[in-house]
């Protein structure tokens, strides 16, 4: 592989991966050079899946499911903020004396 070139690896092998940094003992270094695997990569996916856990490495173009929550809400929320503004300048407008 040429350098700059980034190689994509699957949820499975990140996993098999992370699984055999836990349950082997051996250290990112070893682990990285048996599976060819730049170590600072490894160290991320083992950083991912102890924060992450279940939810950790969705794939390209997908949120974590806790994530895509948030989106939606934000959604509802900026529309729902709309709403509240619209309703606002029409009580504005109609309760304004007429002259």
């Amino acid at each position: 592989m040429n350098q700059g070139e980034s190689r994509s690896y699957d949820k499975e092998f990140k996993l098999n991966a992370v699984k055999l940094y836990h349950s082997t003992g051996k250290t990112l270094c070893q682990l990285s050079e048996e599976l060819g695997v730049p170590k600072s990569t490894l160290a991320g996916w083992v950083h991912q899946h102890n924060k992450d856990g279940a939810e950790a490495f969705p794939g390209k173009g997908y949120l974590k499911a806790s994530d895509a929550e948030l989106s939606q809400l934000r959604k509802e929320l900026a529309i729902a903020r709309e709403e509240r503004d619209i309703l606002k300048k029409a009580l504005g407008i109609f309760s304004v004396a007429r002259k």
